[in-house]
């Protein structure tokens, strides 16, 4: 009877002990699975469109009307160069174009006089020089149009405003620096372009499609957000494909037998505009993937869309080739109708 006890106890704990492995081994399996296939990863940052605010003209910044990580809006003023300068090659482009005119006025009216000369008063070259003179007057007021169009439009460029909504970042300019034409002086985060760049392992790109909602989770907010996929990226850099000597690909001739699953960047665009207070580009998050939601909410059709021809179009073609009258036939009903 001892025996038989100590027997059943020995035999309860093996196969306790071999319940509590098997359980362990599923259960990693199940974790093991869910982070190498799962569509989930850490590796995600928060991303925005940056502008780089150049001026058109060079000069001395006169007023900066904008302060670091304040907020414009589109055509705010962001800062303004000296205008003096532009403004005296305004009033220059205005006095040369009277005189052009003047010049234009004066030959035009020396032709006409030439013109209306009886035939052998004035000589055929002399005539010719005059209708020259006459049309090169004409060009020079052409010319003097444009050059006072263009001071006129760098008279305005050197008013800097902000080409979109969004946030003054790392404000350095200050007034009485030099602006550099086409040198960024300002840098700006576009707010209507904020979105969430994940960084898939290649293993579970199979598992996301555009569309698929996606929930978000930022480092500096305890609050989730929610988004969808926007678009997968379609090309990575590989380090094999770079040039070496005669320009012929520079192959690393290590393998390794461990081989690291590449990560292709996915776009998520949020479904809603967030709060801007928890938006910053860099801002580091972990997204979720539910591909399962996506399919669930998807619209099951047994009928191809292209096979979809309303019948009125067809009977109206089929008129219009002449395969088809219209003919009055009654309507008739089986049994079962």
């Amino acid at each position: 009877m001892a025996n038989s006890k100590r027997f059943f106890a020995v035999t309860l704990r093996v196969i306790a002990t071999l319940t509590v492995v098997a359980i362990a081994v599923l259960l990693g399996w199940f974790a093991w699975q869910h982070y190498v296939y799962a569509p989930w990863t850490r590796d995600a940052r928060v991303q925005a469109n940056v502008v780089n605010i150049a001026p058109e003209v060079s000069g001395t910044v006169g007023r900066v009307a904008v302060n670091d990580d304040s907020y414009v809006h589109k055509g705010d003023l962001l800062f303004a160069i000296e205008p003096v300068r532009f403004e005296n090659a305004v009033a220059e482009a205005k006095a040369a174009l009277e005189q052009a005119l003047a010049q234009e006025s004066f030959a035009t009216r020396n032709a006409r006089r030439l013109e209306r000369l009886p035939r052998g008063g004035i000589s055929t070259q002399d005539l010719q020089q005059a209708e020259s003179e006459a049309a090169s007057a004409a060009a020079s007021v052409s010319q003097a149009e444009a050059r006072l169009a263009q001071a006129k439009q760098d008279l305005d460029w050197a008013t800097v405003r902000s080409p979109v909504d969004g946030y003054v970042t790392h404000l350095l300019l200050d007034e009485g620096d030099y602006a550099t034409q086409g040198q960024s002086m300002m840098t700006l985060v576009n707010a209507d372009t904020f979105r969430v760049t994940a960084y898939f392992e290649e293993t579970k790109l199979s598992h996301i499609d555009v569309g698929d909602p996606v929930d978000i989770d930022l480092m500096a907010s305890p609050e989730p957000l929610h988004g969808h996929v926007a678009s997968i990226g379609r090309g990575i850099a590989v380090a094999n494909n770079a040039p070496g000597e005669r320009n012929l690909p520079n192959v690393d001739p290590v393998f390794q037998w461990v081989r690291l699953a590449q990560r292709v960047p996915v776009t998520i665009a949020f479904d809603s505009r967030p709060d801007m207070r928890v938006l910053t580009v860099g801002l580091s998050a972990t997204v979720h993937v539910r591909p399962e939601e996506a399919e669930r909410h998807q619209p099951v059709s047994t009928t191809d869309e292209r096979d979809m021809v309303p019948a009125a179009p067809k009977l109206e073609r089929a008129r219009a080739e002449g395969l088809a009258e219209p003919i009055d036939t009654p309507v008739t009903r089986g049994a079962g109708g």
